[in-house]
């Protein structure tokens, strides 16, 4: 993950510090990252990556879902302190609503004429049928839709590439908390990209995300200062379940526990550093 970790220390000494929603940062724009698959699964090593809680939130993405208890039963909590904020709380249709969040766009888009569009599903065919076709896109920046959200979404659009038979990914991320979200965001797309590259028959190729305005939070400066002295481990491998061939082998309904994940995908020969925490914003 040395990507990473060059972008940190760059930010860290030529970023422009600047006030935020939540409070100062320290930015750059427009950082490009890339990630070859056949280097390793790019999972986090200098702080321990909560891959379960990664898992957990692609797959929920996956379903189309916006219930944050549907998100806890699968075992993950990120998502509790946007869920439970005075601001989104009134706009609520019932406990737990997240209102029209990323799986919300990617499964279940509307059309002006009322019916919907489940881009996620195209995307998959299409790529199948033309996977030489440059619309091979999915967005969740739905402009018309963004103040019935709990949170816009921040990794808001990415595309696919196929090339001799591989399958590459790029994302878009508007807003890029480095500390805490970055690590996050790289595991779950890398994850997306071995998905969909299993469903269509093609090798994952590269990851690429393209970092907006990636950030560091004033208040992890000392936590950014103590992985950067950290030592990479060597990179896990991803095992996915070969009996996944459809979208509805991913149905959240047969996972009865949060480790019945661990059915359908897991990290092998994962060994990082401790966790570092730091305090989200909301």
């Amino acid at each position: 993950m040395k990507q990473y970790l060059d972008v940190l220390k760059k930010i860290m000494d030529e970023g422009t510090d600047r006030q935020a929603r939540y409070g100062p940062t320290r930015a750059m724009f427009a950082v490009p990252m890339r990630f070859r698959m056949k280097d390793g699964f790019p999972a986090m090593t200098t702080k321990k990556l909560a891959f379960r809680s990664v898992a957990a939130e692609l797959l929920w993405f996956i379903s189309g879902s916006s219930d944050n208890k549907e998100l806890n039963r699968l075992g993950c909590h990120i998502w509790d302190a946007n869920a439970n904020a005075d601001y989104w709380k009134p706009k609520t249709q019932y406990e737990g609503d997240l209102g029209r969040v990323y799986g919300v766009q990617w499964r279940h888009w509307k059309k002006p004429d009322g019916t919907e569009v489940d881009q996620f599903k195209e995307i998959i065919e299409r790529i199948k049928k033309d996977p030489y076709d440059r619309r091979l896109i999915v967005t969740a920046w739905n402009p018309g839709e963004l103040d019935h959200m709990a949170l816009p979404p921040c990794h808001m659009m990415f595309q696919f590439f196929v090339a001799d038979k591989k399958l590459s990914l790029h994302m878009y991320q508007r807003s890029c908390d480095m500390f805490l979200g970055v690590p996050f965001n790289i595991a779950s797309y890398a994850l997306l990209l071995h998905i969909v590259a299993q469903l269509t028959d093609l090798e994952p190729d590269e990851l690429i995300i393209t970092l907006g305005d990636a950030h560091i939070c004033h208040n992890h400066f000392d936590a950014v200062k103590e992985q950067m002295v950290r030592k990479p481990f060597a990179l896990p491998t991803l095992w996915l379940n070969p009996a996944i061939k459809t979208l509805d082998d991913l149905n959240t309904s047969q996972i009865k526990e949060p480790n019945d994940i661990y059915n359908l995908l897991k990290l092998e020969n994962y060994q990082s550093h401790p966790a570092i925490k730091a305090e989200m914003g909301v």
